[in-house]
């Protein structure tokens, strides 16, 4: 259900855009209030009776982050932005993507409505690297590598435990490069989206190539690989990504599609996983999360889905022995009495033969029943053969898919 209402009553602006900041702002979005999809499969209501992300800062390097938006309202830091120059604050978006990646990472419940984050009480960090995805013409705006490899380094030195990249290109930046491997120093876990562009084939992925980032595919409500989620060994795991609700706009929702919205469910998971178990570094975070990542089609370790879908709960309580969930003890089997296996021969025998009397019975049922309606039908026809009526073949639906439209192209 839509409604026009607000999550919250109307309320000043925060972090208002800068003048001039915005040329196509995002409109106004009505409030999505029934549960998404994602929610009901992910079902981290869980996993918060044993961590909700307190104490956690996730960066969102992406499009800016709109503070004033009801249910992220006071969890927005001022971060950074590298767009405009001279403004220092990445609490503001003039394109709603980044806004709807930290949502899904941390947006809080409201009164009658089913869209929350999954890491509630985590902190967002906003390092605005892009205006806008696309041009007037609709072409997608590349992004800056420096401005990406800039805004890496000043969330690592910021505080944030995990960094989430909704972004993807096929060039394997020096300085992209160089900022991870820095951020992986100060034990940042970093997620990126693998991207949206199989069509073209198992191209290259970055920044979800790179050693130690988490690669995140996307799939639709049926567990299938959404049909634009690239493949590659770089594909470390999925999550929901298709048709999924998040914040849009200043007060809103809205339906996005991509990896780009799947790479944040693992992000808001990472944070409940730091905050319950501080005591794991950015690298054990990651190998619990592929561990303990529910079955998916293809087998584990498959190019389409990785180590599987990501599993909140599991994530956060699952008991580890290595890099594997803890086996539950063998079941041994109680030795068989032999009286009993005596008396079940037995029966055995006795049901055999009983079976197969009743199965002589039946038959000759049957052949007196067929003899009783075949002949007189026979004799009317004067034995010639009846015509057959074909069968009219089996009514059939077309299954045409809806068409998928990603947004962004690049994440």
């Amino acid at each position: 259900m839509l409604v026009a209402a607000a999550v919250a009553g109307p309320a000043p602006a925060l972090a208002a855009p800068p003048d001039g900041a915005c040329r196509n702002a995002d409109p106004a979005h009505e409030v999505i209030t029934q549960m998404p999809w994602a929610q009901q499969l992910l079902d981290v209501k869980q996993a918060w009776s044993h961590s909700t992300g307190a104490g956690i800062t996730v960066a969102v390097i992406d499009s800016g982050v709109n503070a004033d938006h009801p249910q992220l309202r006071g969890k927005v830091l001022p971060g950074r932005d590298l767009v405009l120059p001279g403004n220092g604050r990445g609490d503001f978006g003039c394109v709603s993507h980044g806004t709807a990646v930290a949502s899904i990472i941390a947006a809080a419940p409201a009164p009658g409505v089913g869209f929350r984050g999954l890491a509630p009480d985590a902190r967002v960090l906003p390092v605005r690297i892009t205006e806008r995805e696309f041009s007037d013409s609709g072409d997608p705006i590349p992004i800056n590598p420096d401005a990406v490899a800039n805004g890496i380094r000043f969330a690592a030195d910021e505080g944030s435990k995990v960094i989430n990249l909704s972004l993807s290109g096929y060039g394997d930046y020096p300085a992209v490069r160089a900022a991870i491997g820095y951020a992986q120093g100060k034990d940042v876990l970093v997620v990126a989206a693998v991207g949206n562009r199989a069509k073209l084939g198992m191209v290259a992925s970055y920044p979800a190539s790179y050693d130690g980032v988490l690669g995140v595919g996307s799939i639709d409500v049926e567990g299938a690989r959404s049909s634009d989620s690239q493949i590659g060994t770089y594909v470390d795991l999925v999550a929901p990504g298709e048709n999924v609700v998040a914040a849009a706009g200043p007060s809103g929702h809205d339906h996005w599609q991509g990896t780009s919205f799947a790479a944040p469910v693992v992000a808001g998971v990472a944070a409940l996983v730091r905050s319950a178990r501080p005591e794991l570094s950015a690298a054990q975070v990651a190998t619990r999360i592929l561990a303990t990542a529910a079955p998916a089609r293809g087998g584990r370790g498959s190019a389409e889905y990785g180590a599987g879908v990501v599993d909140p709960y599991r994530a956060v309580t699952e008991a580890l022995t290595g890099d594997r969930p803890q086996a539950l003890p063998a079941v041994v089997p109680a030795p068989p009495d032999p009286a009993g296996v005596r008396e079940a021969a037995w029966w055995d025998r006795a049901g055999g033969a009983a079976k197969a009397a009743a199965g002589l019975v039946l038959l000759g049922v049957v052949v007196a029943a067929v003899a009783c309606w075949a002949v007189p039908r026979g004799r009317r026809r004067r034995w010639a053969p009846g015509r057959v009526t074909p069968a009219s073949p089996r009514a059939t639906r077309a299954e045409t898919p809806d068409e998928v439209f990603l947004f962004p192209v690049n994440g």
